[in-house]
């Protein structure tokens, strides 16, 4: 079988909206977030194996696309992402640019936590990548993402 990404690199939770993704071995978390056509709302907390949550103040850009293929634009609180207390991201209603992709790296928690939390508003989509997984497996033994 040829090279994959599953398990060897990645995992992935395809409806991470309000889950905790544990990032015990992993280095970080990539989420994506589109809305079609509207203004997202994006909450980040981190927490210990989903308990203990408390807001994570780390963000401090993003990357945005149409969500269709588009080209990646390196947004800021300056442009189309408003950037409240840095745990908030309000992605402004910017159709050309409705996804949004924001990395939180595994060092970038308080010490003793070891999960993210995204929660989107509305009807968005959000998916976790974690990546730069520290133990490969096959896919059918990677331990559960969301705890």
């Amino acid at each position: 079988m040829g090279q994959r990404a599953l398990g060897r690199i990645i995992n992935v939770i395809p409806v991470a909206t309000g889950k905790h993704v544990s990032l015990v071995g992993a280095s970080g978390v990539t989420f994506i977030c589109y809305e079609d056509g509207g203004a997202q709302s994006i909450v980040f907390k981190e927490s210990v194996a989903g308990a203990s949550e408390q807001a994570l103040s780390v963000v401090d850009d993003l990357w945005a696309s149409s969500g269709v293929g588009g080209v990646w634009t390196h947004e800021t609180s300056d442009a189309s992402a408003a950037l409240a207390n840095n745990s908030t991201v309000t992605k402004k209603d910017t159709t050309a640019f409705d996804c949004a992709a924001i990395y939180i790296g595994a060092d970038q928690l308080s010490d003793g936590f070891d999960s993210v939390e995204c929660t989107i508003d509305g009807a968005g989509l959000c998916i976790a990548i974690v990546h730069d997984l520290t133990v490969q497996r096959a896919p059918e033994n990677l331990p559960a993402s969301a705890v």
